[in-house]
């Protein structure tokens, strides 16, 4: 079986003189990961960077991977048959963690996280603790049988929302994300303009643009202005901010990439565009990542390449100290250079100008 290496920065800022301390992890074949061009270990040291925790403030939470749609770029590799589905005895342990910890910001994905049975009592009680929520919503899921009240839901509790929609016309989205989606997802915008999202302050809606192929995606302000001409003229939509976010070679999207003879020209593409100073604001120093079973990652795209926090033996939330996390070693793998390649990539969006 082959195996793919994982590397984790040395305790010191690295110098040309003093080469890193690695520690190698073993991941199995079956999960995709690009095996072409340098590690990403190793551009940083080139860089003479670091790149370590700062103190979290944000649990990011991945509560199944049940959903309604089968994207395309998905790295979760979500859809309607997956099971795997957080419990709220887990959920317990992560709000009294929380609790505790003071943490003030939890980012819920899925998967569709509201199809999580627990959703709404879940981040009833975050709300109850002064926890400002994020929901990573597919808008399409509004519509379901059983979440005909979720959009209300939503604007009555203050949710931000944050919601996919990869283009502003219908070839590109249904090819992306399935036939049908893009009107549903059009009629579910215009549901929640009407609620106040997009127009309220205190109900923020931002749009979520990731390309459809292998390419970088455009600077975001000048798609931000495509994005707010096209739904506002056709549709008479508005919405908060338009977020771009890269394409990570990993899981579905790598499979697609491997099927078209894309991979290895597109990690190069990554590689070429890595931008040294997105480093600092990469979304896993100041996060926590958590997948359904409440196991600790640096990030959501580790998460799905199975690799724990820090490069560390498996660790749950509840076993580790808040306080404990900052300075500790992120785990890298080629993949990382999707989140600095160009203007970087968050799921707040780019990094740098």
């Amino acid at each position: 079986m082959s195996i793919t290496e994982i590397h984790l920065e040395n305790d010191q800022l690295p110098t040309q003189s003093a080469p890193d301390v690695n520690s190698t992890y073993q991941v199995e074949d079956h999960v995709m990961v690009p095996q072409n061009g340098p590690q990403f270990d190793q551009i940083l040291h080139d860089n003479k960077l670091s790149l370590r925790h700062a103190q979290p403030n944000e649990l990011q939470i991945n509560l199944g991977k049940l959903c309604n749609l089968a994207c395309h770029h998905c790295h979760v590799d979500a859809g309607p048959k997956r099971t795997e589905i957080m419990t709220w005895e887990t959920m317990e342990k992560i709000l009294d963690w929380a609790r505790k910890s003071n943490i003030s910001k939890v980012d819920l994905t899925g998967g569709a996280p509201e199809m999580n049975p627990h959703f709404k009592p879940f981040c009833h009680a975050l709300l109850g603790m002064g926890v400002e929520i994020t929901s990573r919503c597919n808008i399409t899921v509004l519509f379901e049988p059983d979440q005909t009240d979720l959009a209300q839901w939503y604007a009555d509790n203050k949710v931000r929302l944050v919601c996919s929609l990869p283009c502003y016309t219908e070839d590109n989205v249904d090819a992306q994300r399935g036939k049908g989606v893009f009107d549903k997802s059009i009629a579910g915008l215009q549901l929640l303009n009407k609620l106040g999202y997009g127009h309220k302050p205190e109900l923020s809606l931002d749009l979520v643009y990731n390309p459809g192929g292998a390419f970088l995606p455009p600077p975001q302000e000048s798609l931000e202005q495509d994005y707010r001409t096209m739904l506002g003229d056709n549709f008479g939509i508005t919405f908060s901010n338009l977020l771009a976010i890269t394409n990570i070679p990993i899981n579905r999207f790598a499979h697609a990439l491997t099927r078209d003879g894309e991979i290895e020209e597109y990690q190069n593409l990554l590689v070429r565009n890595f931008n040294a100073s997105t480093v600092d604001q990469l979304m896993c120093r100041h996060l926590i990542n958590l997948d359904w079973e409440g196991r600790v990652f640096d990030c959501d795209f580790n998460q799905m390449l199975e690799i724990p926090m820090s490069g560390e033996a498996e660790r749950y939330l509840w076993d580790i100290e808040i306080g404990s996390v900052a300075g500790q070693a992120i785990a890298t793998n080629r993949h990382c250079f999707g989140c600095t390649a160009g203007a970087g990539s968050s799921c707040g969006g780019v990094l740098s100008d």
